[in-house]
């Protein structure tokens, strides 16, 4: 499912950047889609573009998607936008970057000759709702995270998708960060040895407006903002034996917020813990994601936007020696532009995504377990 990627060689790293030395201390961990960017331009000028289209403007990713589409129009041509949200529709009109798009209904879009994907980017309860639209209308799409607030719905969406051919890409952008491809990279080659536990932050301060807006949902930031990591403990490890759900709801008499949540993930030899804090200063800064096994460990901190990883082995591996070293990334150059390049890639034929069915259902019913919701 998520064994077919390899790190470029050091070879092929000092050819890509000339002037650069690989060191054990410093390693550049390259994207799979950015390794081949080279090629990609001229190859994208050699082929029609795809059109694509894009339905909401509420999900908290949505501008950054629609950004991430239009800074490549050499491979797509965006169709139009849909915000059924009269008043919403009002308010984007003058905002980038939505700032000159063509504004649609949904069927005026769906119905758009040559159409093939859409960005899904509604509030959350409509998600699933509106990608199954998409999907019955013959279409690929980029589906934002969480997937909805039922298993079932998610399953028979996917049902749909494998039907008809279609493809399911989920808006878990780490899945294309540097240090997690790095880290999904080592684990895969057994640096770490056999993993025994993982463990994960990923919190912030919100606002009391972003807490009523999030309180609407039950199982609080762990199914909003933490499932990007929970994502990543079953890219590694699979599906857990079980899932504990610990919640707290700090102030009461404001909001019914779940604003202090952990999430334990039992394996036969392996515990991983999750933690989401919205009530956290500190939070973005504090985001990290950390792997241990029997034989090493590497945590990710920060996460975004240049990532940092540390690595410790017990005997070296590869460039890195033994102990502790730091091990430093290239910024990415757009925080969604990797998922749509590769995206472009599956639906032209050139690649399978490397997420199946069978992992996104996996995951999204794990983050509802941590959230409590199942």
């Amino acid at each position: 499912m998520l064994r077919n990627w390899t790190l470029l060689s050091p070879q092929a790293l000092h050819h890509m950047t000339h002037h650069r030395s690989l060191s054990r201390r410093h390693w550049l961990a390259a994207l799979p889609v950015v390794a081949s960017a080279a090629g990609h331009f001229c190859k994208a000028a050699e082929q029609p573009r795809i059109r694509i289209g894009q339905i909401g403007t509420k999900h908290a990713h949505a501008s950054g998607k629609l950004d991430a589409i239009l800074k490549f129009p050499e491979t797509y041509e965006l169709v139009g936008v849909v915000e059924p949200d009269a008043e919403r529709r009002a308010a984007m009109r003058g905002r980038d970057p939505y700032r000159g798009v063509t504004w649609l209904t949904e069927s005026e879009l769906l119905s758009t000759p040559g159409l093939q994907a859409v960005a899904v980017e509604t509030d959350i309860p409509n998600l699933v709702p509106t990608a199954v639209r998409c999907l019955n209308a013959g279409m690929h799409i980029h589906l934002d995270k969480p997937a909805g607030e039922s298993l079932d719905a998610c399953r028979a969406m996917h049902q749909i998708a494998t039907e008809r051919g279609l493809t399911i890409q989920m808006g878990y952008m780490l899945r294309y960060n540097p240090a997690f491809q790095f880290a999904d990279q080592i684990v895969r080659d057994g640096w770490l040895g056999e993993i025994t536990e993982i463990n994960g932050m990923m919190g912030k301060y919100m606002n009391d407006g972003g807490r009523l807006e999030l309180a609407k949902i039950s199982g609080g930031g762990m199914f909003e903002l933490a499932c990007h990591l929970i994502d990543q403990v079953v890219s590694l490890l699979g599906p857990p034996e079980s899932v504990t759900s610990h919640l707290r709801r700090t102030f009461p008499e404001k909001d019914s917020f779940a604003d202090n949540q952990l999430a334990v993930f039992d394996y036969p030899k392996a515990i991983a813990t999750i933690r989401c804090n919205h009530i956290d200063p500190m939070g973005g800064a504090r985001r990290q994601f950390s792997i241990t096994g029997t034989e090493g460990t590497f945590e990710i901190r920060p996460l975004e936007p240049t990532p940092r990883g540390r690595l410790g082995l017990d005997r070296p591996r590869g460039q890195f020696k033994k102990g502790y070293q730091d091990v430093t990334f290239e910024s990415p150059t757009g925080r969604y532009d990797a998922e749509f390049l590769d995206l472009a890639q599956v639906i032209r034929g050139e690649k399978k995504l490397r997420w199946d069915a069978d992992h996104d259902i996996a995951t999204h019913e794990a983050v509802l377990r941590a959230s409590g919701m199942l």
